[in-house]
C-alpha cells in the first residue's frame, strides 16, 4: 500500500468515503457535538508533508491544512523533534505563574519579526480566538475606553468577545443572546463587489468616510474607541485583500485619535502570504497583533504581540494556565526556524506559481468570477454569471466535494469562495495537480449552470 511518506500526489484505492471512514462518521454522528462543520467525509489517520492518509489507506494532496495550520507541513521531522524533545523535559508549568527559558526566546523572536522603532511584548494563549479576546482586554486596557469597530465579512473567533467582532455567517451568532456592548461594524473594502466600482487598488475611499462622517460623529466619537481590528486579507470572509492605501488610511485615522490599530492575523500571518504577516505588504505598523494557527505547526498556541508602551498592564490584569505550554513553544521555535530558513519564501514562489497558472482562469471559465490572494492564501471565487456576480455557492460547493474525490484537499470561505491555503511546503508538481484537478472540477461544475 502506498502511504503519505511515498507519494507527492494523491492514491485513492476505495470509494469515497471507504468502509472504515463509514463507521467512524457514523459514531462521530452519534457521540460528537454536532456544531462542527464537515465539507465531506474525511477521516484522518496520518500526514506527511503535503499528503495526509485516510484510515482506509487513501492518499489525499492537502491544499487546506487543517484550516492554514500547518504551516511547515504535516509532521515535520523539526518540529516533532522538538516536540518529543520538550515533552521528554517538561511538559507544563505555567508561566502566569513561572518562567522558563523558551518564553521570553520565542517572545523576543516574533517581536522582531513586526515592523516599527518600538520593541514588542508577547503575550502567549492557546488559540486564535483567545489572541482576539486578549487583545480587547488590551486595547481597553491601554486606551482606558471600550468602544470595538471592526468589519463585515470577518471571523475573529467564537468565544463570546471575539463573536462580538465577527460577522462572518448570522448561524455563528444565533441564539447565544446578547453579546459585548460597544462593537460597531462597517463594509470590508472587497474590490471584487465594490459598490462604488473601485478597483483592488481604490476600493474603500467611501468606508473610510463613512467610518470619519457618520461613525464617529452620529454613534460615538473616536476618543470613546478602544480598538478598531481588521483581518489585513479576510479569512473565512472569502480571502478579500484589504488595500494598501485602505490599511495606510486605517492607521493613519487611528494615530489621530489614539484608536489601537488591531491586526488579526491569525490566518494570514506566519508567512502564507510570502511574508511573515499579511500586513506588511502596506507598510504598516499595528498596536496589536493577533497570531494563531500556522504558528506552531498544529500544536495549540496563539499570540498576542504589542508595542512594549501598549502592553503595559498590570500583573494579574490577565493571564493564563495552558498558554505559552513549554511543548507548543518548542514546536513554534521550530516552525519559526523553518519559515525564516526557506519556506515563507517557497509560499511567495509557489504562490506566485499558482497564480500565473489561474491568472486567466476568469476568461477560462464563465463560473470564475475572480481569483486573488498573496502567497498561498489563495481565493477563487464561483459566481453563476460573471456579469451579475451572482454568488455560486452551489457550485462551489460542488467543486469542494468534486475535488475530495479526486483526492485533493480544499475548503471553502465566504459565501461562494474555494480557499486554497496549503501547507508551505508544497512543490511545483503538487501545485500542478491541485491546478488541473481544479480545472477539472470547475468545467464539471459548470455543466450545472
Amino acid at each position: 500500500m502506498i502511504t503519505a511518506t511515498e507519494t507527492k500526489t494523491p492514491r485513492l484505492i476505495t470509494a469515497l468515503p471507504g468502509p472504515k471512514a463509514k463507521n467512524i462518521v457514523e459514531r462521530d454522528a452519534k457521540f460528537m457535538s454536532p456544531s462542527f462543520t464537515r465539507d465531506y467525509p474525511l477521516v484522518a489517520k496520518s500526514g506527511r508533508g503535503a499528503m495526509v492518509e485516510d484510515v482506509d489507506g487513501n492518499v489525499f494532496l492537502d491544499f487546506a491544512a487543517g484550516i492554514a495550520v500547518c504551516s511547515t507541513g504535516h509532521c515535520h521531522p523539526n518540529v516533532v523533534g522538538a516536540i518529543q524533545k520538550q515533552a521528554a523535559e517538561l511538559i507544563h508549568m505555567s508561566g502566569t505563574d513561572f518562567y522558563y527559558e523558551s518564553l521570553p526566546y520565542l517572545a523576543e523572536r516574533l517581536g522582531k519579526t513586526v515592523g516599527g522603532a518600538e520593541d514588542k511584548k508577547v503575550f502567549f494563549c492557546n488559540s486564535g480566538t483567545e489572541a482576539i479576546e486578549g487583545a480587547i482586554k488590551l486595547a481597553r486596557y491601554a486606551t482606558k475606553r471600550d468602544k470595538m469597530i471592526a468589519f463585515y465579512g470577518c471571523f475573529h473567533g467564537r468565544t463570546m468577545g471575539s463573536l462580538s467582532l465577527t460577522a462572518s455567517k448570522s448561524t455563528q451568532r444565533k441564539n447565544f443572546g446578547a453579546l459585548l456592548s460597544g462593537v460597531e461594524h462597517i463594509p470590508y473594502p472587497y474590490a471584487y463587489r465594490c459598490a462604488h466600482g473601485h478597483g483592488p487598488e481604490t476600493c474603500g475611499e467611501e468606508i473610510l468616510e463613512q467610518l470619519e462622517n457618520q461613525i464617529f460623529k452620529r454613534l460615538f466619537e473616536p476618543t470613546e474607541v478602544a480598538g478598531i481590528i481588521i483581518e489585513p486579507i479576510q479569512g473565512e470572509g472569502g480571502y478579500v485583500p484589504a488595500p494598501k492605501f485602505f490599511l495606510q488610511e486605517l492607521q493613519r485615522i487611528c494615530r489621530q485619535h489614539g484608536i489601537m490599530l488591531i491586526c488579526d492575523e491569525v490566518q494570514s500571518g506566519m508567512g502564507r502570504t510570502g511574508k511573515m504577516w499579511a500586513h506588511e505588504y502596506a507598510g504598516i505598523e499595528p498596536d496589536i497583533l493577533c497570531s494563531a494557527k500556522g504558528i506552531a505547526s498544529g500544536m495549540p498556541l496563539g499570540a498576542i504581540i504589542a508595542r512594549s508602551s501598549v502592553m503595559n498592564w498590570k500583573p494579574g490584569a490577565h493571564g493564563t494556565t495552558f498558554g505559552g505550554n513549554p511543548v507548543c513553544l518548542a514546536a513554534a521555535i521550530a516552525t519559526l526556524d523553518l519559515l525564516e530558513g526557506g519556506l515563507m519564501a517557497n509560499a511567495k514562489k509557489i504562490g506566485d506559481y499558482i497564480f500565473a497558472k489561474t491568472a486567466d482562469w476568469t476568461k477560462k471559465f464563465k463560473i470564475v468570477g475572480d481569483v486573488r490572494g498573496r502567497g498561498l492564501m489563495i481565493g477563487i471565487e464561483i459566481v453563476r454569471d460573471q456579469r451579475t456576480k451572482e454568488r455560486g455557492a452551489d457550485l462551489r460547493n460542488a467543486i469542494v466535494d468534486m475535488a475530495f474525490h479526486k483526492g485533493l484537499l480544499i475548503l471553502g470561505a465566504g459565501e461562494n469562495t474555494l480557499r486554497l491555503s496549503p501547507p508551505l511546503v508544497i512543490d511545483e508538481e503538487q501545485a500542478d495537480f491541485a491546478v488541473r484537478t481544479l480545472e477539472e472540477c470547475i468545467r464539471e461544475a459548470e455543466k450545472k449552470i
